[in-house]
Protein backbone atom coordinates (compact mmCIF):
# COMPACT_ATOMS: atom_id res chain seq x y z
CA UNK A 1 0.00 0.00 0.00
CA UNK A 2 1.63 3.63 -0.75
CA UNK A 3 1.81 5.15 2.93
CA UNK A 4 2.24 8.90 2.94
CA UNK A 5 6.12 9.20 4.31
CA UNK A 6 7.85 11.98 5.88
CA UNK A 7 9.40 12.48 2.64
CA UNK A 8 6.19 12.97 0.75
CA UNK A 9 5.35 15.78 3.24
CA UNK A 10 9.44 17.40 2.88
CA UNK A 11 8.67 17.30 -1.20
CA UNK A 12 5.56 19.34 -0.93
CA UNK A 13 6.22 21.23 1.70
CA UNK A 14 9.48 22.32 0.11
CA UNK A 15 11.51 21.66 2.74
CA UNK A 16 14.07 19.25 3.76
CA UNK A 17 13.30 15.79 5.69
CA UNK A 18 14.90 17.00 8.90
CA UNK A 19 12.62 20.26 8.86
CA UNK A 20 9.94 17.83 8.80
CA UNK A 21 11.57 16.07 11.65
CA UNK A 22 11.97 19.00 13.75
CA UNK A 23 8.21 19.53 13.20
CA UNK A 24 7.05 16.61 14.43
CA UNK A 25 9.72 17.00 17.10
CA UNK A 26 8.29 20.23 18.32
CA UNK A 27 11.65 21.96 18.06
CA UNK A 28 12.13 25.66 18.46
CA UNK A 29 14.57 25.57 15.59
CA UNK A 30 11.55 25.66 12.90
CA UNK A 31 10.27 29.41 11.86
CA UNK A 32 6.23 29.70 12.53
CA UNK A 33 5.30 29.88 9.40
CA UNK A 34 7.73 27.16 8.17
CA UNK A 35 6.00 25.15 10.46
CA UNK A 36 2.17 25.95 9.96
CA UNK A 37 2.84 25.27 5.99
CA UNK A 38 4.74 21.31 6.71
CA UNK A 39 0.99 21.16 9.29
CA UNK A 40 -0.95 22.06 6.97
CA UNK A 41 0.71 19.75 3.89
CA UNK A 42 0.42 17.34 6.46
CA UNK A 43 -3.22 17.57 7.04
CA UNK A 44 -4.01 17.65 3.45
CA UNK A 45 -1.67 14.28 2.93
CA UNK A 46 -3.77 12.82 5.67
CA UNK A 47 0.02 12.11 6.68
CA UNK A 48 0.20 9.39 9.52
CA UNK A 49 3.51 8.99 11.77
CA UNK A 50 4.63 5.93 12.30
CA UNK A 51 4.46 5.06 16.10
CA UNK A 52 7.81 6.36 16.73
CA UNK A 53 7.02 9.70 15.76
CA UNK A 54 3.49 9.74 17.40
CA UNK A 55 5.92 8.68 20.98
CA UNK A 56 7.82 11.94 20.01
CA UNK A 57 4.66 13.63 19.25
CA UNK A 58 3.74 13.11 23.08
CA UNK A 59 0.34 11.54 21.89
CA UNK A 60 0.61 7.57 23.42
CA UNK A 61 -2.16 5.69 22.64
CA UNK A 62 -3.12 2.18 21.49
CA UNK A 63 -2.03 0.64 18.26
CA UNK A 64 -5.17 -0.60 17.00
CA UNK A 65 -6.11 -2.95 14.09
CA UNK A 66 -9.57 -3.36 13.10
CA UNK A 67 -11.04 -6.50 11.21
CA UNK A 68 -14.23 -6.68 9.26
CA UNK A 69 -15.78 -10.34 8.64
CA UNK A 70 -18.79 -11.39 6.88
CA UNK A 71 -20.52 -13.21 9.60
CA UNK A 72 -19.53 -12.94 13.25
CA UNK A 73 -21.52 -16.31 14.49
CA UNK A 74 -19.85 -18.82 11.46
CA UNK A 75 -17.23 -20.79 12.82
CA UNK A 76 -14.84 -20.41 9.80
CA UNK A 77 -14.79 -16.59 11.04
CA UNK A 78 -13.93 -16.88 14.74
CA UNK A 79 -10.92 -18.98 13.80
CA UNK A 80 -9.63 -16.19 11.39
CA UNK A 81 -10.62 -13.52 14.49
CA UNK A 82 -8.30 -16.26 17.01
CA UNK A 83 -5.44 -16.21 14.66
CA UNK A 84 -5.21 -12.63 13.93
CA UNK A 85 -5.75 -11.66 17.54
CA UNK A 86 -2.38 -13.83 18.03
CA UNK A 87 -0.83 -12.19 15.59
CA UNK A 88 -2.03 -8.67 16.90
CA UNK A 89 -1.26 -9.47 21.02
CA UNK A 90 2.47 -10.23 19.82
CA UNK A 91 3.10 -6.73 18.52
CA UNK A 92 0.86 -4.96 21.08
CA UNK A 93 -1.93 -4.50 19.16
CA UNK A 94 -5.69 -4.48 20.23
CA UNK A 95 -7.83 -5.79 17.53
CA UNK A 96 -11.41 -4.32 16.98
CA UNK A 97 -14.04 -6.71 15.34
CA UNK A 98 -17.02 -5.86 13.45
CA UNK A 99 -19.48 -7.91 11.44
CA UNK A 100 -21.25 -6.85 7.47
CA UNK A 101 -23.83 -9.44 8.66
CA UNK A 102 -23.80 -10.49 4.28
CA UNK A 103 -24.95 -6.57 3.95
CA UNK A 104 -22.86 -4.12 1.98
CA UNK A 105 -24.23 -1.18 3.41
CA UNK A 106 -22.99 -2.54 6.96
CA UNK A 107 -19.92 -3.78 5.49
CA UNK A 108 -19.31 0.33 4.72
CA UNK A 109 -20.49 1.37 7.69
CA UNK A 110 -18.11 -0.85 9.89
CA UNK A 111 -15.41 0.40 7.50
CA UNK A 112 -16.18 4.02 8.26
CA UNK A 113 -16.85 3.47 12.04
CA UNK A 114 -13.34 2.22 12.40
CA UNK A 115 -11.39 4.84 10.59
CA UNK A 116 -13.01 7.02 13.03
CA UNK A 117 -11.86 5.02 15.67
CA UNK A 118 -8.29 5.96 14.04
CA UNK A 119 -7.62 2.78 14.09
CA UNK A 120 -3.78 1.46 12.29
CA UNK A 121 -4.75 -1.36 9.78
CA UNK A 122 -7.54 -3.18 8.41
CA UNK A 123 -8.32 -6.81 7.58
CA UNK A 124 -11.21 -7.46 6.04
CA UNK A 125 -13.20 -10.22 3.98
CA UNK A 126 -15.02 -8.48 1.86
CA UNK A 127 -18.25 -8.58 0.69
CA UNK A 128 -18.88 -8.89 -3.42
CA UNK A 129 -21.16 -5.86 -4.85
CA UNK A 130 -20.41 -5.28 -7.98
CA UNK A 131 -20.96 -1.18 -9.05
CA UNK A 132 -19.88 -0.20 -5.57
CA UNK A 133 -16.58 -2.05 -5.05
CA UNK A 134 -14.75 0.98 -4.30
CA UNK A 135 -16.35 3.35 -2.08
CA UNK A 136 -15.28 2.83 1.62
CA UNK A 137 -11.35 1.09 0.25
CA UNK A 138 -11.13 4.78 -0.91
CA UNK A 139 -12.06 6.21 2.58
CA UNK A 140 -9.21 3.37 3.99
CA UNK A 141 -6.68 5.07 0.77
CA UNK A 142 -7.27 8.34 1.78
CA UNK A 143 -6.61 8.11 5.25
CA UNK A 144 -3.31 6.38 4.69
CA UNK A 145 -4.54 3.46 6.48
CA UNK A 146 -2.81 0.15 4.98
CA UNK A 147 -5.92 -3.02 4.77
CA UNK A 148 -5.74 -6.93 3.72
CA UNK A 149 -8.24 -9.08 2.24
CA UNK A 150 -8.74 -11.99 3.51
CA UNK A 151 -10.93 -13.13 0.38
CA UNK A 152 -9.87 -11.56 -2.87
CA UNK A 153 -12.39 -9.56 -5.05
CA UNK A 154 -12.55 -9.54 -8.93
CA UNK A 155 -12.15 -5.64 -9.03
CA UNK A 156 -9.57 -3.08 -9.23
CA UNK A 157 -8.44 -3.02 -5.17
CA UNK A 158 -4.59 -2.91 -6.29
CA UNK A 159 -3.55 -1.20 -3.33
CA UNK A 160 -4.57 -4.62 -1.26
CA UNK A 161 -2.82 -6.96 -0.09
CA UNK A 162 -4.59 -10.49 0.20
CA UNK A 163 -4.39 -13.58 2.24
CA UNK A 164 -6.25 -16.49 0.91
CA UNK A 165 -6.60 -20.23 -0.77
CA UNK A 166 -6.78 -21.70 -3.73
CA UNK A 167 -10.52 -21.95 -3.70
CA UNK A 168 -10.96 -23.53 -7.11
CA UNK A 169 -8.41 -26.12 -6.50
CA UNK A 170 -9.80 -27.20 -3.47
CA UNK A 171 -13.26 -27.83 -4.66
CA UNK A 172 -11.63 -29.40 -7.88
CA UNK A 173 -10.05 -32.10 -5.45
CA UNK A 174 -13.30 -32.72 -4.01
CA UNK A 175 -14.85 -33.04 -7.03
CA UNK A 176 -12.77 -35.22 -8.15
CA UNK A 177 -12.96 -37.58 -5.11
CA UNK A 178 -16.56 -38.22 -5.63
CA UNK A 179 -15.85 -38.73 -9.41
CA UNK A 180 -13.12 -41.12 -9.01
CA UNK A 181 -15.29 -42.99 -6.11
CA UNK A 182 -17.86 -43.54 -9.17
CA UNK A 183 -20.17 -40.62 -8.71
CA UNK A 184 -21.90 -39.01 -12.25
CA UNK A 185 -25.04 -37.63 -10.38
CA UNK A 186 -23.22 -34.64 -9.06
CA UNK A 187 -24.72 -31.17 -7.52
CA UNK A 188 -23.04 -28.41 -5.97
CA UNK A 189 -24.41 -26.31 -3.27
CA UNK A 190 -22.90 -23.18 -4.29
CA UNK A 191 -22.35 -20.20 -1.85
CA UNK A 192 -23.97 -16.44 -2.05
CA UNK A 193 -23.86 -14.45 -4.70
CA UNK A 194 -21.58 -11.47 -2.67
CA UNK A 195 -18.74 -14.28 -2.35
CA UNK A 196 -16.03 -14.46 -4.59
CA UNK A 197 -15.18 -17.75 -3.16
CA UNK A 198 -18.26 -18.86 -4.39
CA UNK A 199 -17.58 -18.39 -7.90
CA UNK A 200 -13.98 -19.60 -7.22
CA UNK A 201 -15.44 -23.03 -5.98
CA UNK A 202 -18.35 -23.30 -8.45
CA UNK A 203 -15.26 -23.10 -11.22
CA UNK A 204 -13.53 -26.06 -9.49
CA UNK A 205 -16.49 -27.91 -9.11
CA UNK A 206 -17.54 -27.59 -13.14
CA UNK A 207 -13.75 -27.94 -14.18
CA UNK A 208 -13.71 -31.21 -12.79
CA UNK A 209 -17.47 -32.20 -14.16
CA UNK A 210 -18.35 -30.08 -16.51
CA UNK A 211 -22.46 -31.34 -16.03
CA UNK A 212 -22.18 -31.06 -12.88
CA UNK A 213 -25.49 -29.16 -11.55
CA UNK A 214 -24.82 -26.14 -9.72
CA UNK A 215 -27.34 -24.67 -7.28
CA UNK A 216 -27.12 -21.60 -5.45
CA UNK A 217 -27.80 -22.18 -1.64
CA UNK A 218 -26.07 -20.05 0.31
CA UNK A 219 -23.46 -20.11 3.42
CA UNK A 220 -25.47 -20.79 6.48
CA UNK A 221 -27.31 -24.25 8.07
CA UNK A 222 -30.44 -22.97 6.93
CA UNK A 223 -29.64 -22.39 3.57
CA UNK A 224 -28.24 -26.46 2.99
CA UNK A 225 -31.29 -27.33 4.60
CA UNK A 226 -33.58 -25.44 2.17
CA UNK A 227 -31.96 -26.21 -1.04
CA UNK A 228 -32.35 -29.71 -0.75
CA UNK A 229 -36.04 -29.74 0.38
CA UNK A 230 -36.51 -26.85 -2.41
CA UNK A 231 -34.31 -27.16 -5.32
CA UNK A 232 -33.50 -30.76 -5.04
CA UNK A 233 -37.12 -32.06 -4.85
CA UNK A 234 -37.57 -34.92 -7.03
CA UNK A 235 -33.85 -34.69 -8.76
CA UNK A 236 -31.74 -37.29 -9.05
CA UNK A 237 -28.59 -37.36 -7.72
CA UNK A 238 -25.86 -39.10 -5.75
CA UNK A 239 -23.26 -36.73 -4.67
CA UNK A 240 -23.46 -33.32 -3.51
CA UNK A 241 -20.21 -31.13 -3.04
CA UNK A 242 -21.22 -27.94 -0.85
CA UNK A 243 -19.94 -24.42 -0.73
CA UNK A 244 -19.16 -24.63 3.17
CA UNK A 245 -19.91 -27.10 5.91
CA UNK A 246 -22.24 -25.35 7.29
CA UNK A 247 -24.37 -25.86 4.06
CA UNK A 248 -23.22 -29.52 4.06
CA UNK A 249 -24.45 -29.89 7.60
CA UNK A 250 -27.95 -28.27 7.14
CA UNK A 251 -28.27 -30.62 3.46
CA UNK A 252 -27.03 -33.49 5.44
CA UNK A 253 -30.03 -32.79 7.98
CA UNK A 254 -32.65 -32.92 5.06
CA UNK A 255 -31.46 -35.57 3.69
CA UNK A 256 -32.18 -37.72 7.01
CA UNK A 257 -35.46 -36.34 7.08
CA UNK A 258 -36.21 -37.69 3.69
CA UNK A 259 -35.23 -40.79 4.83
CA UNK A 260 -31.82 -41.04 2.94
CA UNK A 261 -28.71 -42.31 4.59
CA UNK A 262 -25.02 -40.64 4.34
CA UNK A 263 -22.91 -41.64 2.88
CA UNK A 264 -25.35 -44.94 1.95
CA UNK A 265 -28.01 -43.18 -0.70
CA UNK A 266 -25.89 -39.78 -0.74
CA UNK A 267 -22.31 -38.62 -0.30
CA UNK A 268 -21.61 -35.18 0.87
CA UNK A 269 -18.51 -32.88 0.76
CA UNK A 270 -18.07 -29.59 2.92
CA UNK A 271 -15.34 -26.81 2.81
CA UNK A 272 -13.42 -25.15 5.83
CA UNK A 273 -13.19 -28.29 7.57
CA UNK A 274 -14.76 -26.43 11.11
CA UNK A 275 -14.21 -28.07 14.30
CA UNK A 276 -17.62 -29.71 14.55
CA UNK A 277 -17.23 -31.50 11.66
CA UNK A 278 -15.01 -34.36 12.65
CA UNK A 279 -17.47 -35.18 15.68
CA UNK A 280 -21.01 -35.19 13.66
CA UNK A 281 -22.59 -38.63 13.78
CA UNK A 282 -21.53 -38.90 9.97
CA UNK A 283 -17.97 -37.49 10.38
CA UNK A 284 -17.53 -35.06 7.23
CA UNK A 285 -15.39 -34.80 4.30
CA UNK A 286 -14.19 -31.80 3.77
CA UNK A 287 -11.68 -28.98 2.03
CA UNK A 288 -9.35 -28.21 5.06
CA UNK A 289 -8.40 -24.25 5.52
CA UNK A 290 -5.77 -22.86 7.53
CA UNK A 291 -8.26 -20.53 8.50
CA UNK A 292 -6.19 -19.57 11.97
CA UNK A 293 -3.09 -18.72 9.90
CA UNK A 294 -4.98 -16.87 7.43
CA UNK A 295 -5.77 -14.51 10.06
CA UNK A 296 -2.40 -14.73 11.30
CA UNK A 297 -0.55 -13.74 8.37
CA UNK A 298 -3.56 -11.01 7.18
CA UNK A 299 -2.89 -9.38 10.69
CA UNK A 300 1.34 -9.83 10.05
CA UNK A 301 1.15 -7.94 6.64
CA UNK A 302 -1.03 -5.33 8.16
CA UNK A 303 1.10 -4.79 11.29
CA UNK A 304 4.35 -4.72 8.80
CA UNK A 305 2.78 -2.11 6.28
CA UNK A 306 2.00 0.03 9.45
CA UNK A 307 5.43 0.35 10.79
CA UNK A 308 7.25 0.69 7.19
CA UNK A 309 8.16 4.08 6.43
CA UNK A 310 8.45 3.39 2.83
CA UNK A 311 6.12 2.35 -0.09
CA UNK A 312 4.55 -1.15 0.49
CA UNK A 313 4.19 -3.31 -2.27
CA UNK A 314 0.80 -5.33 -2.29
CA UNK A 315 1.31 -8.88 -1.47
CA UNK A 316 -1.08 -12.07 -2.63
CA UNK A 317 -0.61 -15.18 -0.24
CA UNK A 318 -2.41 -18.45 -1.34
CA UNK A 319 -2.21 -20.74 1.34
CA UNK A 320 -2.62 -24.42 0.47
CA UNK A 321 -6.03 -26.34 1.32
CA UNK A 322 -6.47 -30.08 1.41
CA UNK A 323 -9.03 -32.41 1.12
CA UNK A 324 -10.07 -34.34 4.65
CA UNK A 325 -11.80 -37.27 3.73
CA UNK A 326 -14.26 -38.91 6.32
CA UNK A 327 -17.36 -41.28 6.30
CA UNK A 328 -19.70 -39.12 4.42
CA UNK A 329 -17.98 -40.12 1.10
CA UNK A 330 -18.11 -43.82 -0.29
CA UNK A 331 -17.80 -45.36 -3.42
CA UNK A 332 -20.88 -46.04 -5.34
Amino acid sequence: MRRKTIKDVAQEAGVSIGTVSAVLNRRDSVRLVTRKRVLKIMDSLNYRPVEAARRRLGSPREKTLGLVVKEIHNPYFADIIVGAQEEARKHDFRLLVMSSEQVFSREVDAVRVLVAKDIDGLIINPLLELGTLSSHFQDLEANNIPFVMIEGLSGDVSTASVVDIDNERGAFDATMHLLEAGHTELVHLAGPKYSQHSSERSAGVLRAAPGARIVHAGATLEDGFNAVRDQLKGCSFTALVCYNDLVAIGAMRQLMDQGLLVPKDVSIVGFDDIDVASYLGVPLTTVRIPKREMGRQAAAIAIEQIHSTEDSKSRRILLDAELIVRSSTRKR
